[in-house]
């Protein structure tokens, strides 16, 4: 029971942390001309995830003239898909403590509120296990296009060995990466709190 009254704190935690996350990288150019220098060029990226409509400006190192660049990819499918499951299932997991808690004797009345639990628990467990599979590949996918290594190569200024180019501050995945890794305890636990009492009402 301590499960299921804490299952819908995982489920909000889960998608929290990847559609409340935003990012950001911070580049150096440094032209042999130093007055064409920008030693601070700030990315923003955040959920979901169009990193093709992220635009920034970059010298050339040529005169005044800046280009104008973006980064790479569209993985917002992926992370919405995530996000979208893992709000459903924090949705039917606070209704489901709430029956629990307050309508066990009428829950146990009827069989079939067992069986439909039971259904409805493997469904969320395979979409949530579809989801967080599709967002794992998203999220390297993500990692590798705002490494500052790969977005430095997107510049013309930095294949020039005359200007130095560099990386003076990373995007922080952390909260990315608990994501992949948060589970719904309504989808495992539950289940095996109550498969004793769903088999039996299979078997009649």
């Amino acid at each position: 029971m301590c499960m299921v009254i804490f299952a819908p704190l995982f489920a909000i935690f889960a998608f929290a942390t990847c559609g409340g996350y935003s990012g950001a990288l911070r580049l150096s150019v440094d032209c042999a001309n130093k007055t064409e220098s920008d030693l601070s060029i700030d990315i923003d990226f955040a959920y979901p995830f169009r990193l093709h409509q992220v635009t920034f400006e970059v010298p050339t190192c040529e005169g005044k003239r800046r280009e104008k660049l973006a980064l790479i990819g569209d993985f917002s499918s992926s992370a919405e898909f995530f996000v979208t499951i893992a709000v459903f299932a924090f949705l039917y997991s606070l209704a489901a403590t709430v029956v629990y808690i307050f309508f066990q004797n009428k829950y146990r009345e009827n069989n079939r509120g067992p069986l439909i639990d039971f259904i409805v628990t493997v469904v969320f467990s395979f979409l949530w296990l579809v989801g967080s599979s599709a967002w794992a590949k998203g999220l390297s996918d993500v990692k590798v296009a705002t490494d500052p290594k790969e977005v430095l190569l997107l510049m013309s200024a930095c294949k020039q060995q005359s200007n130095k180019c560099m990386a003076v501050h990373s995007p922080v995945m952390s909260s990315l990466n608990t994501s992949v890794h948060s589970r719904i305890p309504s989808g495992d636990a539950l289940k095996k709190e109550k498969s004793s009492k769903t088999v039996s009402v299979i078997l009649q």
